[in-house]
């Protein structure tokens, strides 16, 4: 070569560098840390706008349930559980995959025992026999038993990798056991949590690579499933009527909804103000709850409402980026039972809301007061964010992370004490 000429750099090194300086925020999701830190950012954001909008929402309600005349009873539990969530979602995210492979059929035993002593022991609330009492706390078994089905489900389906082209090894045992788990929430009138089972069964199908038969016999059964419990109950058949036809009873069946719009319609672009809402006194039922969100449209406006759609899509994203980088297919399952679970759910919740689709019952994941739900739904994510901590490049770059912290700290000034240890162990020709 001859002296002073310079070797060209090669093509794909500088088209990859001009690519990254163009395109700088699809550099950072070719990150390996690009899941955990979207799975893990939307999560605490959900959290704390539900605990202050569960605050906001459900003081009046408080007030009045209570007879010690205190606004922050529903706060208080939403906080506790919220409280309890995040040592176990820390604690779920340093299980490695093979100890939940190990231990899911005991989530699966335990969550089916759980489910059948509801209708011995369950309580009823507003028609749904769905919960029971333990240590003076109402439990939600069946959120237990979406986090144990999914697991479960994955666990099994990763086993059956190189049998999964066959209808039946795809649909046996996971659709009988589901059906069964299915039919014991079925018994307490509970359809949003049934369908959201549904759509659990679903996702793990779909990215466990099912045949296309094994979808159309699943959908198949869960839509007549769903009809028989629609046309076996008045009250469901009058919600959804009233929503095919936009002709509904505003004093009766339509009044939730209704109210629902209107308070939609008086927040407006900017919302009349955090803790300000009319709606929340006494007019919308489950404002706290089902309808959290048409609160966040009234107190927040416009913004508010796109900043929680917003978060939600995060996560979306977060939890498909996983999907789509980590090699080991229970991790696949299992977070695509996760992403159909949350996001289904709140997309049926806010559809709800906005009236794009019937009420069904279903809250906002951690953002709608229910201290099963936050609970549940904090581990089922710490455990993705477990999976996200593992995926191939992870650690090194977390190891690294960490590295930029230390040597970050090390340029903040020392104390006067520390800073003379140095400089005399400096003059001495270093420590001894």
């Amino acid at each position: 070569m001859a002296v002073g000429v310079r070797p060209a750099p090669a093509t794909g090194t500088v088209k990859r560098a001009g690519s990254a300086s163009r395109n700088p925020w699809l550099a950072r999701l070719e990150s390996p840390l690009a899941a955990y830190y979207l799975i893990l950012g939307a999560t605490v954001a959900l959290v704390v706008i539900g605990l202050v909008m569960v605050l906001s929402s459900s003081s009046l309600e408080s007030l009045k349930e209570t007879k010690l005349h205190s606004s922050y009873l529903f706060f208080t539990k939403q906080a506790l559980f919220a409280g309890i969530g995040v040592p176990l979602a820390w604690a779920a995210s340093r299980v490695p995959p093979t100890a939940w492979r190990r231990g899911s059929w005991f989530l699966l035993l335990g969550s089916l025992g759980l489910l059948a002593t509801v209708p011995f022991i369950g309580v009823s609330v507003n028609g749904n026999q769905n919960w029971i009492v333990v240590g003076g706390l109402t439990v939600q078994p069946s959120e237990f038993a979406k986090f144990a089905l999914l697991v479960w489900a994955a666990t099994v389906l990763s086993a059956k990798q190189s049998l999964l082209h066959s209808v039946p090894h795809v649909l046996v045992p996971v659709v009988p056991v589901a059906a069964v788990m299915l039919l014991l929430v079925l018994i307490g009138h509970d359809l949003g949590t049934a369908m959201i089972i549904m759509a659990i069964v679903f996702g793990v199908l779909f990215v466990g690579g099912a045949p296309l038969r094994a979808f159309a016999l699943v959908t198949a059964g869960g839509l007549g499933a769903v009809a028989l419990l629609v046309v076996t109950s008045p009250n469901r058949v009058g919600r959804i009527s009233a929503w095919f036809t936009g002709e509904g009873d505003y004093e009766g069946l339509a009044w939730q909804s209704t109210h629902g719009w209107f308070a939609l319609a008086t927040g407006g672009w900017w919302g009349v103000g955090l803790g300000a809402s009319k709606e929340k006194w006494f007019w919308l039922p489950e404002a706290h709850n089902d309808f959290i969100f048409a609160i966040i449209g009234e107190e927040l406006g416009l913004p508010g409402t796109i900043a929680v759609l917003g978060l939600f899509a995060l996560l979306g994203v977060g939890l498909m980026r996983l999907v789509a980088v980590t090699d080991d297919l229970f991790v696949k399952i299992a977070t695509g039972g996760v992403l159909l679970w949350i996001v289904g759910q709140a997309l049926v919740n806010i559809g709800a809301v906005l009236g794009m689709l019937p009420i069904v019952g279903l809250p906002l994941p951690l953002v709608s007061s229910g201290g099963s739900a936050l609970l549940m739904t904090m581990i089922a994510l710490g455990m993705v964010l477990g999976f996200a901590r593992r995926v191939p490049g992870a650690p090194a770059a977390l190891t690294a992370r960490a590295g930029v912290v230390r040597r970050s700290l090390a340029v903040l000034p020392l104390r006067a004490g520390a800073a003379v240890t140095r400089h005399r162990s400096a003059s001495r020709g270093g420590p001894r």
